[in-house]
């Protein structure tokens, strides 16, 4: 046989593979598109096993006690457990870096909190995480005002009372706070900002309460949840509340605006989730949380508690969390608040 008759040999030989794998390549453009489907409909299966809320907080204080009301509500509305986990430590920061580490699954979320916000700045170079960077916001949960309160023993009946009190004795009245840098430290100094009037802050690692109602420390700017009821038992003295306006809860305590004008400080919850969480993961928790939220017993219930639901789409979130950020930013730079 000539060279010529093998070269044709080995060109039919490689064309039939060639001929195969055309034939392959043209039966999988013809396939059915079923085996992707799984993985485009797994947001609508969502969630299939137990999802975990981080909240940076010890059990039994405002951010645990709003967490597992909206856990419960989004057990209902989604068919699986939403389970609370305490991890406190370092201002909330070793729960909001475990969950920025976390799967972007939906199955890792955090409660977040003003202190979030202000740990940005407080904590400026010295965090493993960008807040706004690695955090998705999902939604909220509640937003209250706190409470200026004072010790029964104190001679002062009013918020103005308070003031000029504190101006006739600098130096000599303190406030106590859950720590240099948290949400009722930053009230504390943007209200000291804004009157002029020298406080000393007392910052506190446990529940400054009782030494508040003993006596041993003056003034608190806490979270109304927090304080309500040992103001109806007469246990404190409530002087106004940081709201814009009055509370329903405590109707006749004013708003610290009424005498300080423009004065105002909220403490809110809030739901974040690891950065890259699919969007429709993030929308079905937010549409969910929203619908709890809304329902009139949810809204009965936080009123009592001197809150009111935290309603806002993911986007809506994001933007106050931007804002909030550079408010107490603003604030921490001015007081010169330092992390201890």
């Amino acid at each position: 046989m000539g060279q010529g008759g093998q070269v044709r040999r080995i060109e039919a030989a490689m064309r039939t593979p060639r001929r195969k794998f055309l034939r392959l390549m043209a039966g999988v453009a013809t396939l059915p598109l079923f085996p992707l489907l799984p993985r485009v409909a797994s947001a609508d299966a969502y969630p299939t096993r137990p999802v975990r809320i981080l909240v940076g907080y010890p059990a039994g204080i405002a951010p645990d006690i709003f967490s597992r009301i909206a856990a419960q509500g989004l057990s209902e509305r989604l068919g699986q457990q939403f389970i609370v986990e305490n991890r406190p430590g370092a201002n909330s920061n070793v729960a909001t870096e475990l969950v920025v580490r976390a799967t972007p699954d939906g199955y890792t979320l955090l409660t977040m909190t003003a202190t979030n916000a202000i740990n940005a700045t407080l904590y400026e170079g010295h965090l493993n995480f960008d807040l706004l960077r690695d955090l998705a916001p999902v939604g909220g949960l509640m937003r209250s005002a706190s409470v200026i309160q004072v010790t029964p023993s104190l001679p002062v009946q009013t918020l103005a009372e308070f003031i000029a009190y504190a101006k006739a004795n600098p130096g000599k009245l303190n406030y106590a706070s859950a720590g240099s840098g948290s949400a009722t430290n930053v009230a504390g100094e943007l209200f000291r900002l804004m009157t002029g009037i020298d406080l000393v802050h007392i910052a506190y690692h446990s529940n400054y309460l009782p030494d508040l109602m003993s006596g041993q420390v003056q003034a608190s700017f806490s979270p109304v949840a927090q304080s309500i009821e040992f103001i109806k038992a007469g246990k404190l003295r409530p002087l106004a509340v940081t709201s814009a306006t009055r509370l329903e809860a405590l109707p006749d305590v004013p708003a610290a605006t009424e005498i300080v004008p423009g004065y105002e400080a909220y403490v809110w919850d809030a739901v974040g989730a690891p950065a890259n969480t699919p969007a429709d993961v993030i929308d079905k928790i937010n549409k969910a949380l929203n619908d709890a939220l809304g329902t009139p017993a949810m809204k009965a219930r936080y009123a009592e508690l001197g809150a009111e639901p935290f309603i806002v789409t993911p986007a809506e979130f994001g933007k106050f969390l931007v804002a909030e950020t550079k408010k107490w930013g603003d604030v921490i730079r001015a007081a010169h608040i330092h992390a201890e």
